[in-house]
């Protein structure tokens, strides 16, 4: 009786044994179907990344700055034309009233010539190619920055697919530790309780996986987030293709610092700010010099009556008004003694009144030619232009007093000088300091490597001599568990501690200013 409820028992212990070995084990790893290298990945940041474009696109105002600052030597020119419509009634203008009995057309032209010369327009080229160079530091420094940050990124990239290559030896190994276990139970040699560890280390190392690929293909996504695409295809089908071999840390301080002091581009990024606020005071010192102007002009305009009978009409009362006065004239001539002014022909009196004063002969109309002349000289509308008469003007103008606006510009733009001379002072003792702090840390993150390498092989020979233990029956599954737990452990560590180096090189790299391999 005893037997058969012993063995009951561990039929009923065996069969939850058989279901967990049923549960779905993680999905194999994809093959990669797209590479991509480090320089490919700073390439396509130098195109795409929006932060970097955005810096970018400064250098075309800056480039255009220095393009007006040379123009503003030169004279400009102004070229204006103008139609208008005025209106019949009266116009008031200076006191005065004006009327217009008929519409008009009017139209215009204006040729200017200006030309200005100063001392901010002398100074003026070299301040703005001094702020263009600024921009270019800049942009450099971005540019330096974005490499930094996309191989930083890279290697964290690389950093967590190492971690998923630790996970997935970690299922391996406690895949084999379980089967290990099954077999002994199955001969007696071990207990239920060995493959129930078993499988659940098993069971952690799988959902230890799983996380490490989660957390490699987010780090895959953050790359290419920072590259400024889209990734091609499933971050888990994406390959970082580039090695980077651990070699002893040769450089020397003095040279890094030497190297930096001229490369670092933060540090010349202010420093070429500190040169264009030089200029800025010599700009605002030279307000102090005269100003020379000089402008011409040459216009023109038209104006052309819509009603042409109220011109005709106009000329017709003033003709008629002439011819009265005409004869008037003649019958005091012919009044004199003599019957007119001796000397001169037919006395002094004009003949035909009506024809001088551009009436027909029988007073009642205008005549024909002079009818066709007020019409011809009214069709001036739109470019029969009348030329107005040639202006030009030249002028000095010193300002003497003008409640000390100048001396604050000057006074606004030497603090600003000062204190970009004192940042570059302050960047230059951070750049010191940084690339001392990093060169301790690559020589620190070298030695590490070391240490882990020396600690992950003792963890590997600790998980031997615990495996063979348990093979032989000396030794405990608790014994494995703990040494497959501590290989995980220095395995991790050991990659970390590789990527700590790499990324502590590449951050040395941006504070120097120039790759070092």
């Amino acid at each position: 009786m005893t037997r058969w409820i012993s063995g009951l028992l561990g039929i009923s212990l065996a069969l939850p044994c058989g279901l967990r070995a049923q549960q779905t084990p993680p999905p194999p790893r994809p093959v990669p179907t797209v590479g991509i290298t480090l320089s490919e990945a700073l390439e396509q940041a130098r195109l795409n990344s929006p932060a970097y474009r955005q810096v970018l696109n400064d250098a075309g105002p800056a480039r255009w700055a220095v393009r007006n600052a040379y123009a503003s030597l030169l004279p400009s020119f102004d070229v204006g034309t103008s139609f208008g419509y005025v209106g019949s009634g009266q116009s008031t203008f200076g006191g005065s009233t004006f009327n217009q009995s008929s519409p008009s057309l009017t139209s215009g032209y204006s040729l200017q010539f200006n030309y200005e010369l100063s001392g901010n327009t002398l100074t003026a080229p070299s301040q703005q190619k001094a702020a263009s160079r600024a921009v270019d530091e800049d942009i450099t420094n971005s540019l330096e920055l974005l490499r930094s940050d996309i191989t930083v990124q890279y290697l964290v990239t690389l950093q967590a697919a190492a971690q998923t290559e630790v996970a997935r030896q970690q299922v391996q190994r406690n895949g084999d530790f379980q089967e290990l276990a099954r077999a002994r139970h199955g001969v007696g040699q071990a207990t239920l309780l060995d493959v129930r560890q078993a499988e659940v280390l098993k069971g952690q190392s799988d959902v230890a996986l799983l996380r490490a690929q989660q957390t490699e293909n987010e780090a895959k996504l953050e790359l290419f987030r920072r590259i400024g695409i889209t990734p091609p295809v499933a971050p888990a089908e994406i390959a970082l293709t580039d090695s980077f071999p651990v070699t002893e840390p040769t450089w020397e301080r003095a040279e890094l610092l030497a190297m930096a002091a001229e490369a670092n581009p933060s540090l010349r990024a202010v420093k070429a700010r500190e040169q264009s606020a030089a200029w800025s005071v010599r700009a605002a010192k030279s307000r102090f010099l005269p100003t020379l102007s000089f402008s011409a002009s040459v216009s023109g305009f038209t104006q052309e009556f819509t009603n042409q009978n109220i011109l005709l009409t106009n000329r017709f009362g003033t003709a008629v008004g002439a011819a009265e006065n005409c004869n008037f004239q003649n019958d005091l001539i012919g009044a004199l003694p003599g019957g007119g002014i001796p000397g001169y022909p037919n006395g002094g009196r004009i003949s035909d009144c009506n024809a001088f004063v551009g009436l027909n002969p029988t007073g009642t109309a205008l005549s024909d030619s002079i009818s066709t002349l007020i019409t011809s000289r009214n069709e001036v509308f739109p470019f029969s232009y009348t030329k107005q008469p040639f202006q030009a003007r030249v002028q000095i103008s010193l300002p003497i007093f003008d409640n000390f606006s100048r001396n604050l510009q000057v006074s606004q733009a030497q603090v600003q000088r000062d204190d970009l001379t004192e940042g570059v002072r302050a960047r230059a003792l951070q750049v010191e300091a940084e690339v001392h702090s990093r060169w301790l840390g690559v020589q620190t993150a070298y030695q590490a490597i070391q240490v882990q390498s020396f600690a992950r092989e003792a963890a590997r020979d600790q998980l031997r001599l615990a495996q063979d233990r348990y093979r032989l029956g000396a030794g405990s599954s608790l014994e494995v568990s703990d040494g497959q737990n501590a290989v995980s452990q220095a395995e991790g560590d050991y990659v970390n501690a590789i990527y700590e180096y790499h990324r502590a090189i590449a951050l040395l790299e941006y504070a120097v200013g120039r790759p070092l391999r």
